[in-house]
């Protein structure tokens, strides 16, 4: 996310209001169209010969298309305007079990997509995702494609862009980005999961006036994505919110990280099915959806293996709490599919922790696209801006008031 810096004294130039202006006017498209010139000169602040300038170089690049004719009793009719739906990219979700490849519109419609078994070295990796992403781009010629956004599971150094912590993937250090570039010819963007869960929250979800928020993923491990003071936050390559790998039981099971009793060793997925084999002492292997299925039956064992799981996820939110006082945690996973059973229970556990004031909203995500539309929102915001949030073009409007 882009950050002011208050030691830098320099005046902007005109360049960067043009840059700010355009952003302000794209994102008001996105969210609000079809939109006249009339209406975007109004919302957005901006004079009338500003938004014409800027409209028709958006059109000029593609970016935008004049959509239809409005009605008014008098005067001129306006033309309303609309992104570009030819304008695509390519996103991709690594998972440690199955990599997923689509294809979406510039407003994050998706349009295709295909999933394959997740290889067990990088290079295969990264040459089946590049061979699924030219099949794609081959059979929708007519399309205009920006880029393809990369969601892991795992952290990436932004310095150079290379993968260099994916415990549960078992990827070594790698240049995924490079060798995706090379075989595409397209610009890779790559995210950690749960950052881009953020920005699927923020860019197509409902927290335009959130500020404080975690994003907390749970599957085969728990990611947790940290969005403060309207900011997401990387730290030091790109390892922030590895809160998954803090130890609750220094006594606990062995994680993939090497440590013991990790808050994810409890409460992910794969702790759910091994408190299930405990429960039952049945040595079946079964998936975490037929975990879901069989609590949803009323399987006694399978209760008790999700419940606690639940307990393990709330007992790790409270390190959240204490230690970021977010106002929103969204929880994005396949358990979230019987949150009014068990959601119950992790709110309570984070509940009983408080130090003070209220306890956090907990809420699940919509829909269960959150990595792969967060990837779409990782690529679009290279042009769009930041997040396109309608709290920041609020803000930009009134600085460019200011300005005026």
């Amino acid at each position: 996310m882009r950050r002011i810096d208050f030691t830098n004294t320099q005046v902007a130039s005109s360049e960067t209001a043009r840059d700010i202006n355009r952003s302000v006017v794209l994102n008001l498209i996105r969210r609000r169209q079809p939109i006249s010139r009339a209406d975007l000169a109004r919302v957005s602040g901006l004079q009338r010969s500003t938004v014409s300038l800027i409209t028709e170089q958006l059109i000029n690049e593609r970016w935008v298309i004049n959509g239809p004719t409005g009605r008014l009793p008098r005067g001129r009719r306006p033309t309303f305007l609309r992104l570009n739906e030819r304008r695509a990219l390519l996103v991709v979700d690594i998972r440690p079990a199955q990599t997923t490849v689509a294809l979406a519109d510039v407003n994050g419609r998706f349009l295709s997509q295909v999933a394959f078994p997740t290889p067990s070295e990088p290079a295969q990796g990264a040459q089946r995702i590049s061979q699924q992403v030219n099949e794609l781009m081959k059979a929708h010629p007519r399309l205009v494609f920006e880029g393809i956004g990369v969601s892991l599971p795992g952290r990436y150094d932004e310095n150079t862009s290379r993968l260099i912590f994916a415990p549960n993937l078992k990827w070594g250090e790698f240049d995924l980005k490079g060798s995706i570039e090379k075989a595409t010819k397209l610009r890779v963007e790559l995210e950690n999961a749960a950052n881009a869960c953020v920005l699927a929250e923020v860019w197509f979800g409902h927290a335009d006036q959130i500020r404080d928020m975690v994003v907390v993923t749970i599957s085969e491990g728990i990611g947790t994505g940290i969005f403060l003071n309207g900011q997401l936050m990387r730290g030091d390559h790109g390892m922030a919110g590895e809160f998954g790998h803090v130890s609750l039981d220094p006594n606990g099971p062995k994680c993939t990280c090497g440590g013991r009793g990790c808050w994810e060793t409890l409460g992910s997925n794969r702790a759910a099915l091994e408190h299930y084999h405990s429960a039952s002492g049945s040595k079946e292997r079964i998936t975490f959806q037929e975990l879901l299925a069989r609590a949803d039956k009323d399987d006694t064992d399978a209760i008790e293996a999700l419940e606690k799981m639940a307990h393990a996820i709330g007992h790790g939110m409270r390190m959240l709490v204490a230690g970021l006082a977010p106002s929103e945690i969204v929880v994005v996973g396949d358990f979230t599919a019987q949150w009014s059973r068990f959601g119950p229970i992790i709110e309570d556990e984070v509940k009983s922790g408080i130090l003070f004031g209220k306890p956090p909203r907990i809420r699940p995500a919509e829909g269960n696209m959150a990595r792969l539309r967060g990837t779409v929102a990782l690529v679009l915001q290279k042009h769009f801006g930041p997040s396109g949030s309608a709290e920041e073009e609020a803000t930009v409007e009134r600085q460019q008031r200011a300005i005026r």
